[in-house]
């Protein structure tokens, strides 16, 4: 019994599917043939079109799936996981993102910021889980990605940063200007813990 694209999608983990994976999926030659398909599916409420080439299962989908197939190859960073990792402690509604182009996107009322890292630095897995749904920075790789953009960040709270990682990770920026603010940065950390251990 043939399986049709619908119940492969449905039957997927995933909650997010760009138009090139729905062709890989079904294994059409023909694009049109999937575009009216899709349309169909559409109209009749079986998949939701989040924005063109972009389709879900329902409303209810993972908007950091949708963060990283906008643009591709993207993942997830800066604010979104400093914040999640109790790193920083101020409020962003827009995910944050790290891509090959600076853009700010609003789909579905979902504001997207997407930042250039260069392709060097984006295409280097060092400190990136690539996962099944979307690919997100660890704490010590959004810390540097944020130094990469910026000259220098205040951050609430470091202790959640494996400062060992950051310097593991740090020599794929090749950024002396980086180094500086790293070492100063890891200088204010160990005093802080002097200072609370009095």
């Amino acid at each position: 019994m043939k399986i049709s694209i619908l119940d492969k999608l449905l039957r997927s983990k995933k909650t997010v599917f760009s138009f090139k994976e729905i062709l890989l999926l079904s294994g059409e030659a023909d694009p049109k043939k999937i575009i009216k398909r899709l349309s169909y599916y559409g109209k009749s409420g079986d998949l939701y079109h989040i924005r063109r080439g972009l389709y879900s299962k329902d409303k209810n989908y993972n908007r950091l799936e949708v963060a990283t197939k906008i643009i591709t190859p993207a993942y997830i960073s800066f604010e979104t996981v400093l914040r999640n990792k109790g790193i920083i402690f101020q409020f962003y509604s827009q995910i944050f993102v790290a891509s090959t182009h600076t853009r700010n996107i609003t789909c579905d009322g979902q504001e997207y910021v997407f930042r250039t890292i260069k392709y060097s630095i984006l295409s280097n897995p060092i400190g990136v889980d690539i996962g099944d749904l979307y690919s997100i920075a660890s704490a010590e790789r959004a810390y540097l990605d944020m130094l990469y953009i910026y000259s220098d960040y205040y951050l609430d709270n470091p202790s959640p940063l494996n400062w060992e990682v950051v310097y593991e990770i740090l020599p794929i920026y090749e950024n002396k200007r980086m180094k500086k603010v790293v070492d100063r940065h890891y200088s204010l950390y160990q005093e802080s813990l002097k200072e609370n251990a009095r």
